[in-house]
């Protein structure tokens, strides 16, 4: 089955990251910086009982990414890795998941912390975050586990 799928976008997210050079590898680094997202007003009624969860998963759209690959180079190392056991942006539907922190909702503006995007990324969708449906036991991390061991975890994208 290779059909097209269309997606929308139902709202922007802003956050303080032009580039992502010196942005947050993933947002749990990045407990106090504040993005906002702005749910476009067809979609408010949406938010209906979301203050009522602590987290949110976002679903966006990486729309700068130029390319696509099957092998990446991840921030924290540079040995390749086929790209789905990475979170590179250069993923064949240039999709990526974020788990945020809600801190307040306005109207149709959600404000956030552990903020891990690019400022003006398409949203393309908003879940909660539940412990007792997301949580797992008997977690294994790959080859990313190596780099906890050590501490020396870069928490942010290399100046290069």
């Amino acid at each position: 089955m290779k059909e097209e799928i269309i997606l929308k976008p139902i709202g922007v997210i802003h956050t303080p990251y032009k580039y992502d050079k010196g942005m947050p590898i993933q947002g749990t680094f990045e407990k106090d910086t504040i993005g906002l997202i702005e749910v476009f007003p067809e979609y408010r009624q949406g938010l209906k009982d979301i203050e009522g969860f602590s987290h949110l998963i976002l679903i966006y759209y990486f729309n700068r990414a130029q390319e696509e690959k099957t092998v990446a180079k991840p921030f924290l190392e540079d040995e390749s890795h086929g790209v789905f056991a990475t979170r590179s942006p250069l993923r064949p539907n240039h999709i990526g998941i974020s788990i945020v922190k809600l801190e307040k909702i306005e109207e149709n503006v959600i404000a956030f912390s552990q903020v891990d995007m690019l400022d003006r990324t398409p949203l393309l969708d908003i879940k909660p975050y539940v412990v007792h449906f997301d949580s797992r036991d008997d977690i294994k991390n790959g080859w990313i586990e190596k780099h906890f061991k050590s501490g020396n975890i870069p928490l942010r994208v290399r100046q290069e």
